[in-house]
Parts: structure tokens; C-alpha cells; sequence
């Protein structure tokens, strides 16, 4: 993409958000947002994100903050998404849902309710996942890619499967196999800096 067309899509998509921070980048030229949307700093959103957010509801992005390819953000009442939080390709974020028990109507006629979603800083949301109403993942944690999230999720714990359950946390009592790679890609590598030069 050159200078010109980045410099095009940026401004075109900055206008449909209620605020944008600086240094936000969008990469591709098919976003759709609706709705109040705050966006933080440094954030980056790529191509076939869809964003809806109900009258009177609030959707807000901290900074450097990911939203892959083609994920869906539906509010109808508060989502919030923490700094450095990353939402993966084709992951569905709703807060609102359809009555289903207690009645025999079907879901066109039953009532529909909201409950608020929080998403926590350095939380991974994987590819195909799909969190639901009245969630909060913490801080740190991992959502594994199509895991249907329906509880909340503690910080640093990894979580999947349909419905989603506890794997096991980052850093504690981690099997010896698993140790041993973490620790040898920690030794070669280290913890990177900001691969961003933002």
C-alpha cells in the first residue's frame, strides 16, 4: 500500500469512530462501524472488521489494542477492551442475547437482554472464538481458537472447547515438557520489545 492510499483509508476510517487516538492503523479497505466506538492509542484494525453498537450502548478500545480479520463487535450495552488486548480473525464479541428459556416464543418474539463484556489488558481472544454476554476474560489470559466462552475467565489461565474450559494457567504448575520450551525460547529470545515502532 502506498503513502497515499494509507494516508486516504486512515482519514476515511477515522471518521467513523466518536474518537480515535494517535498513531491507530487500518489495514484494508473494508471496515464497518456503527455506533458510539472509542479507540485508544496505536491501535491497529485490519481488513473485515465489523463493529455494531446499539443506541445508548458503548463499545471502548484501549490503547494498542488488535482487531484481526473479519471479527465482529456486536454492543447493545458495554463492551470494554482493555490495552494491548488482540481479538482474532473471525472472533464474534456480543453482549446481548435472546431469551431462550422459560418461554416456548421463538427467538424473533422473545425478549432479548444485555449484560456487559470486559476483555482484560493482554488478554488473547483466538481465531473463530465466539465470547458471550456478561463475560469478563482477565487479565493476561488466553481464549484457544473456536472456544465458545460463556463464564468468566481468571488472569493468566488458558481456556477452550465448546463449551470453554480450564486448561491450565501461563506460568504455574506447567507440565515439564512445556516448561523446558518455554523456558529455552525465553533464553534465545528473551521477551521482545514493542515489535511496532510506534
Amino acid at each position: 500500500m502506498n503513502a497515499f492510499t494509507k494516508k486516504w483509508r486512515d482519514l476515511k476510517h477515522r471518521r467513523k469512530f466518536a474518537k480515535v487516538g494517535k498513531g491507530c492503523t487500518f489495514l484494508g479497505r473494508d471496515l464497518y462501524v456503527e455506533g458510539h466506538v472509542e479507540l485508544g492509542d496505536y491501535c491497529r484494525i485490519r481488513e473485515g472488521v465489523r463493529i455494531k453498537v446499539h443506541n445508548g450502548a458503548k463499545l471502548t478500545i484501549g490503547n494498542r489494542c488488535l482487531l484481526s480479520w473479519n471479527c465482529l463487535i456486536e454492543v447493545t450495552e458495554s463492551v470494554e477492551i482493555r490495552d494491548h488486548a488482540g481479538i482474532g480473525e473471525f472472533a464474534r464479541v456480543r453482549d446481548g442475547a435472546h431469551l431462550i428459556y422459560g418461554t416456548e416464543a421463538g427467538w424473533r418474539y422473545a425478549p432479548s437482554f444485555a449484560e456487559p463484556i470486559v476483555i482484560g489488558e493482554y488478554a488473547f481472544i483466538g481465531s473463530a472464538s465466539f465470547i458471550s454476554h456478561g463475560v469478563t476474560i482477565g487479565k493476561g489470559a488466553v481464549v484457544g481458537a473456536h472456544a465458545v466462552v460463556t463464564k468468566d475467565i481468571p488472569e493468566f489461565e488458558v481456556w477452550g472447547g465448546v463449551p470453554a474450559k480450564y486448561i491450565r494457567h501461563r506460568t504455574k504448575d506447567l507440565p515439564p515438557h512445556i516448561a523446558e520450551h518455554a523456558e529455552k525460547l525465553l533464553k534465545e529470545q528473551g521477551i521482545r520489545k514493542d515489535r511496532r515502532t510506534w
